[in-house]
């Protein structure tokens, strides 16, 4: 690929939308070349719309970029999102109905019967529903999304665990970061020195999300997993990286050196294809007895593989064992960045 597809993003502005800017700098396929943002910064050099908070730099020909209205009108074909999931519900549908490929991060459309929820290590195959799409059908146009910044790291380490032997129950207590909430995010005053037991429907994504994607597909829709499951997320005094305390009960036995094995040599499609932001080992288990931690952790695989450990038996289902993924990375930006690499391999980018 000589020359780099060109890319837009809404709400580029916002953290996620920085993250994408910071993650594309240097993607060997896509340049980004429209962003696009609020009223407040439409018109503005992004330089000066966008309070940086990444740890890279600015790239200097971003930058120097205008932010665009936000209209599907003078926009690239393929649009990355990270709008706020009630923004999105409408402006969504509206650039995919303009012939737009949408990759997105927002909640907006997630559990929606024709749009595909995928993370390529886990479910490649769903993005076939692509077709099922009356956007896809009139214009071109479709929309994809990833999961939710909680859900995405324990689904990858429950997808080994299923494959081999089955899964019946999941219970997951979250310690979720900062970072998660955007910027300016959760005041100060109410995080530091404290852990908040409530997220906005955050448990509610996490175990609808958790079913559709180890679900499968039926032909003409998404068919969720018939596992029971229960979520309690809280936010945490953490700036970036999701800690994940799970108990699971299996189908079949299983010893704990099974599935150590089972989640360090587990690799699927994007690993096999060679995909640029795909991690050369999605799921990796350390036997340290306190980690994974998010300061030591984090940034594992570039911030796309999901750190495990802690495995030992539980007392009311089988096994318990802590999950660590980095959420704005593998939990937002790089996983749509990976779902647009699937699609682009797979013959719907052009």
């Amino acid at each position: 690929m000589q020359t780099k597809t060109p890319v837009g993003i809404l709400g580029a502005t916002g953290m996620v939308g920085q993250r994408f800017v910071q993650l594309l700098e240097h993607h060997p396929w896509f340049e980004v070349a429209w962003l696009a943002a609020s009223d407040r910064s439409e018109g503005r050099l992004y330089g000066e719309a966008a309070r940086w908070k990444m740890r890279t730099l600015l790239p200097a020909r971003v930058a120097e970029m205008r932010v665009s209205p936000a209209v599907p009108e003078g926009a690239p074909k393929i649009i990355f999102a990270a709008l706020d999931a009630s923004i999105a519900a409408e402006m969504e549908p509206r650039f995919a109905s303009a012939g737009c490929a949408v990759v997105t991060n927002s909640s907006a459309l997630r559990m929606q019967s024709d749009v595909p929820l995928v993370i390529p290590e886990v479910n490649p195959d769903h993005i076939q529903m692509i077709e099922c799409q009356s956007w896809r059908k009139k214009s071109g146009g479709f929309v994809v999304t990833n999961p939710n910044c909680s859900a995405i790291g324990l689904v990858i380490a429950l997808k080994p665990l299923q494959d081999l032997f089955g899964i019946e129950t999941v219970m997951v207590v979250t310690m979720q970061a900062v970072s998660g909430a955007g910027y300016p995010g959760v005041a100060s005053l109410d995080i530091l020195g404290n852990v908040i037991p409530y997220i906005a429907k955050e448990e509610e994504k996490m175990e609808e999300e958790t079913r559709k994607l180890l679900g499968g597909l039926n032909g003409s829709g998404f068919v969720p997993a018939e596992f029971g499951m229960s979520a309690q997320c809280n936010r945490v005094a953490v700036e970036d990286g999701h800690t994940e305390s799970v108990s699971v009960k299996l189908k079949k036995k299983a010893r704990p050196e099974e599935m150590m094995k089972a989640w360090n040599e587990f690799r699927s499609v994007p690993q096999e294809l060679k995909l640029p932001s795909a991690p050369e080992q999605p799921v990796r288990y350390t036997e340290s007895a306190d980690r994974p931690q998010p300061r030591f952790d984090v940034d594992s695989g570039n911030g796309m593989t999901a750190t495990v450990g802690r495995l030992r038996p539980c007392g009311v289902f089988d096994w318990k064992f802590t999950v660590l993924s980095h959420n704005t990375i593998r939990g937002a930006a790089g996983a749509a960045l990976l779902n647009a690499e699937l699609l682009k391999v797979r013959g719907y980018l052009g």
